[in-house]
């Protein structure tokens, strides 16, 4: 192909997801992840994503960083976080909830912060706030679950709006926290070095949805990941789920079934939010499919 046409393929493509995406954005230490590669198989991102309209946050509590997200100011929502999992030592904590202080200060300390009262407006207009929660009959869905976060220090830092999405509380307190549960349990059994884990949102196909018209809802929440070190001669129940294991969860009981069937039969709380469990393939084929961009999420497929 000739460096002429090259360049108008990109061109084109450029455009075309410019309308979905928004401006570039670019901040003092939120241009890259160079500073908390460490969160990611083999020091890799995720690869393929448009650098469009997001912005990478290294996610930074009490002098450390914790985990990484990818945040999209227009939709006010991470598209992934990305952690390291280690199990909680201890319980959930009674966080308050915390911003990130750079994206609405270019210049501002480099650490997430607890809301003040009342909110600055500048942090009003770069991310989401508290309010644009209340009454909006959606839970603060947390990316990086708190209790898959070794110290309280680590679990506090999980309590920051640029790791959270709109998720209803049948997702949130039912099928999607099984999967949580089975994913740690995975680890502890049968992983016998870093877990590294990247979970997601989804947005609708049809055009966002919003609550308080400023946060964007996900039509559904995704998960993956890797272990590229785990016992040897594992159960055959079990083999299909190493090194990698994906899953899509429904965030709307009224979308369609073409990515994840509804149980009918599942109590009436939790029906509608069904998890569907799958292989990475599968996955990343479902993101590409619905987000026009070709997503590589584990570097070598974490082999």
């Amino acid at each position: 192909m000739s460096q002429r046409k090259i360049l108008q393929f990109s061109t084109g493509a450029l455009l075309l997801l410019l309308p979905w995406f928004g401006g570039l954005v670019l901040g003092e230490v939120n241009q890259d992840f160079s500073k908390c590669l460490d969160f990611f198989y083999y020091k890799t991102p995720p690869q393929g994503i448009s650098a469009l309209g997001y912005q990478p946050i290294c996610q930074r509590y009490k002098n450390q960083y914790r985990f990484v997200s990818l945040y999209h100011r227009q939709h006010r929502t991470p598209l992934y976080s990305a952690y390291l999992l280690s199990p909680a030592d201890g319980k959930r904590p009674s966080a308050a909830w915390m911003y990130e202080p750079q994206l609405a200060f270019s210049r501002a300390n480099s650490e997430m912060q607890p809301f003040a009262t009342p909110v600055d407006q500048n942090v009003i207009e770069s991310q989401a706030e508290r309010e644009d929660y209340r009454n909006s009959n959606f839970t603060k869905g947390h990316l990086n679950p708190s209790m898959h976060q070794k110290t309280k220090e680590d679990r506090e830092a999980t309590f920051t709006l640029t790791n959270i999405v709109p998720q209803r509380a049948g997702s949130n307190s039912g099928p999607w926290s099984t999967l949580e549960n089975d994913t740690l349990r995975k680890f502890n059994s049968f992983c016998e070095g870093p877990m590294y884990v990247i979970t997601g949102a989804m947005p609708y196909e049809s055009g966002a949805r919003w609550i308080n018209n400023r946060v964007s809802v996900p039509e559904y929440m995704w998960s993956a990941y890797c272990c590229p070190s785990y016992k040897p001669n594992l159960p055959d129940h079990v083999q299909s789920f190493f090194p990698t294991y994906a899953a899509v969860g429904r965030n709307d009981p009224n979308s369609g079934e073409e990515i994840v069937p509804v149980n009918v039969k599942a109590r009436a709380s939790v029906r509608g939010y069904d998890v569907k469990r799958m292989s990475l393939e599968t996955l990343e084929g479902i993101l590409r499919q619905r987000l026009a961009m070709p997503i590589s999420l584990f570097h070598g497929q974490c082999q």
